[in-house]
């Protein structure tokens, strides 16, 4: 099985999910199931049935999340050796070199990535582009909207 790349942060979200959703979600939807059980025929009970399926929803997800636990790698960004370079868990400050518009974007691992949060993984487009580049390296990225270059103005590592 292949190992996931993830940051101490993201793994600790993860395991505090996994926590949240075996001691208290899964306990509730086994209580609104008894309850609705409770209510008479489930062959036409609403109740049960959309109790049933949160229930699968979350197996589903307590699943996901113990494998991406136990198949993942924490990379702490703080032991990594690094000289000036893009690595995993790196902060990066980019400029859009057409329109002067400036992003910030910190590497992180496939189930961590929210864009809208500044989070994005090292497989995305842009992620592998910038990983191994210096500050001052140009970055070109395709994207569905076309290719688009980039410049590194700086590098963070916290």
């Amino acid at each position: 099985m292949q190992r996931s790349l993830m940051t101490p942060e993201g793994h600790r979200r993860l395991t505090e999910e996994l926590q949240y959703s075996k001691s208290v979600l899964r306990p509730k939807v086994v209580q609104d199931i008894a309850e609705a059980r409770a209510h008479g025929d489930i062959s036409e009970n609403s109740e049960y049935e959309d109790a049933k399926e949160r229930q699968a929803l979350l197996e589903g997800r307590i699943r996901q999340v113990e494998t991406a636990i136990a198949t993942c790698e924490v990379i702490d960004i703080a032991l990594v050796p690094y000289k000036d370079l893009v690595v995993f868990g790196a902060t990066v400050v980019l400029q859009n070199t057409d329109t002067g518009e400036e992003f910030r974007y910190t590497i992180v691992g496939d189930l961590e990535s929210d864009v809208k949060s500044g989070k994005i993984s090292y497989t995305s487009p842009i992620g592998r582009a910038m990983i191994g580049k210096s500050s001052g390296d140009e970055v070109k990225v395709e994207t569905p909207s076309g290719r688009r270059e980039f410049e590194i103005i700086n590098i963070e590592y916290r």
